[in-house]
């Protein structure tokens, strides 16, 4: 995948994320800080940072849990360890750092 290819996707799959948390997470505040990083604020004051990475042309996400890296598959982002989807993930992420069920889709 090319640069181009990859700030393209990435760009995306970010935009994605915040319209789905934005939609789906009222208790969430969602910002962007710079280029390529989404930080989501929980009502506990916990933080999940979701950023691009380009040179290894994947998507990092940061929650409480840990540290998980996705890589674009030719059709979706997945976790570099055990391939769940990008959406399902930071779902299960976002739901286990909010205490509320959270089920997140890109539209």
């Amino acid at each position: 995948m090319t640069e181009s290819e990859f700030e393209s996707l990435a760009g995306a799959a970010l935009s994605a994320l915040e319209s789905a948390f934005e939609a789906g997470v009222p208790d969430a505040d969602v910002q962007t800080k710079g280029t390529g990083v989404l930080e989501i604020e929980f009502e506990d004051g916990s933080k999940m940072v979701i950023n691009r990475h380009g040179a290894a042309r994947e998507i990092w996400v940061a929650a409480k849990s840990g540290g998980f890296h996705f890589r674009h598959d030719g059709a979706l982002w997945r976790d570099t360890r055990d391939g769940t989807e990008l959406f399902a993930a930071v779902s299960k992420l976002a739901s286990q750092q909010g205490g509320t069920p959270v089920v997140l889709r890109a539209r």
